[in-house]
């Protein structure tokens, strides 16, 4: 995952995460049932803040592509793979 957060991006930072979630999913990168990378992973490694990537996990849940288990984090939905993923 080659995306960082950059201030100057027009589109807001969760729209950007998001897509670059939804990617790895439809590409089969997290397959069903596998968690996403943690919160704190995505803000250390891209730099995106709490609340984007809150956010971000809430944009895929809307689309149904990932569920989230309270205290445990978000996974990857069977739905990832009618558009592609897994």
């Amino acid at each position: 995952m080659a995306v960082t957060n950059d201030p100057e991006e027009p589109v807001p930072a969760h729209r950007r995460l998001a897509a670059m979630l939804r990617e790895e999913i439809v590409r089969g990168r997290i397959e069903p049932d596998r968690p996403l990378p943690s919160e704190e992973r995505l803000v250390r490694e891209h730099g995106f803040a709490p609340e984007d990537v809150r956010r971000a996990v809430e944009v895929l849940s809307g689309e149904g592509l990932v569920y989230t288990i309270e205290g445990q984090g978000a996974y990857v939905s069977t739905r990832a793979e009618e558009t592609g993923g897994g």
